[in-house]
């Protein structure tokens, strides 16, 4: 196995409005949870801690979280027209309850499903003949090898090779960058993989929600399989969803938080993606993801920039090689108050949906 990961490692593989008019909901009955409800505004100095590692932190402004209405937990949506899915009572969405559950639009009349392990909420969900293909670094990870092995080794790596602190120090600086948006809100672990992240935002009990996303329907499978293998893991609160990162089923002004671990370079657009997270997140609402940037050392290789834009063409894999990149980005997608804490090639970033 370890032949097999270090050969997958290279670091070209490393790299995935609303209106108001409502949607039909149509679930499998279980044992439904509260909706939760928001009311709260938070001022709060987002400070990342250093680790022992020596990261070092920008500080953010202090923020005001602005709720509108929205309830925590009905934010899904129709990928074709935003329009939030709706219904009289309360939903009771949980991994347990999405198999058998339904989700029919009433504008353009497409209707969704859940199966045993997610919803898939993919523009193209329920086609018959036709199929879609992403770049490599995104079709790479729908596979059954590469999701098997991805919590079992691959993503460890990262922190031998890439300065990444490991799952539970990142989750303390993710945390960190959060505080505005702590308390009782949602969060969305875009390309979540195998939902390493994911369990530890459930077991935090810091959001009512969690929705664990990825386009591979086998990372999914993995990310449910882990769930029911952890004990004492809270199962009434979190949902797993297959969706495209570039066309997000959430209603728009809906999602307190979206973290994206070590896959903002595997996406096929970024930017697309990005643009995305801004349409969901509320005012206030916090971005926060890590990946790798080549510099330093890697600045010298002669025609960088080429070799970069190369190998986004040949397989959808984005090399950054600079923190100014990254907040481009973020400020073209309308998010302001960009920040990063680094460490070797880690960086973790985040910003924020202007109030």
């Amino acid at each position: 196995m370890k032949t097999v990961v270090g050969n997958l490692c290279s670091p070209f593989l490393l790299s995935q409005l609303g209106n108001s008019r409502p949607c039909l909901l149509k679930l499998r009955t279980s044992a439904a949870s509260p909706v939760f409800k928001r009311s709260f505004a938070a001022a709060i100095k987002v400070r990342a801690a250093a680790y022992s590692a020596g990261v070092g932190v920008e500080p953010t402004e202090p923020l005001v979280v602005q709720n509108d209405g929205i309830s925590t937990k009905n934010i899904l949506a129709c990928p074709i027209c935003y329009d939030p899915f709706s219904s009289s009572s309360d939903p009771g969405l949980s991994v347990e309850s999405v198999s058998g559950s339904s989700f029919q639009c009433r504008t353009c009349k497409k209707t969704y499903f859940g199966n045993e392990t997610h919803i898939d909420l993919t523009t193209a969900s329920g086609a018959k003949d036709y199929g879609e293909s992403k770049p490599i670094s995104t079709e790479m990870f729908r596979t059954p090898l590469v999701s098997y092995l991805y919590e079992r080794g691959w993503r460890q790596s990262f922190n031998v090779w890439g300065g990444f602190p490991g799952p539970e120090k990142e989750f303390e600086l993710i945390k960190d960058f959060l505080k505005p948006v702590l308390g009782g809100g949602n969060v969305i672990d875009a390309s979540c993989g195998s939902g390493m992240f994911s369990r530890l935002f459930a077991k935090s009990g810091l959001f009512s929600l969690v929705v664990a996303l990825d386009y591979s329907e086998n990372m999914l499978k993995e990310c449910y399989g882990f769930i029911q293998q952890e004990e004492n893991l809270p199962k009434e609160n979190m949902i797993l969803v297959r969706a495209d990162i570039s066309r997000l089923p959430f209603a728009t002004s809906s999602v307190d938080a979206v973290h994206a671990g070590a896959a903002i370079h595997c996406w096929p657009s970024p930017s697309s993606a990005v643009a995305e997270i801004s349409r969901v997140l509320r005012p206030g609402g916090v971005f926060v993801a890590t990946t790798f940037i080549w510099d330093g050392p890697f600045s010298l290789i002669p025609f960088q920039r080429n070799i970069a834009q190369r190998t986004k063409q040949m397989s959808g894999n984005q090399l950054f090689t600079s923190e100014s990149e990254l907040e481009d980005i973020c400020q073209a997608c309308g998010l302001v108050g960009f920040t990063k804490v680094r460490n070797r090639r880690f960086v973790m970033i985040s910003a924020t949906k202007p109030i």
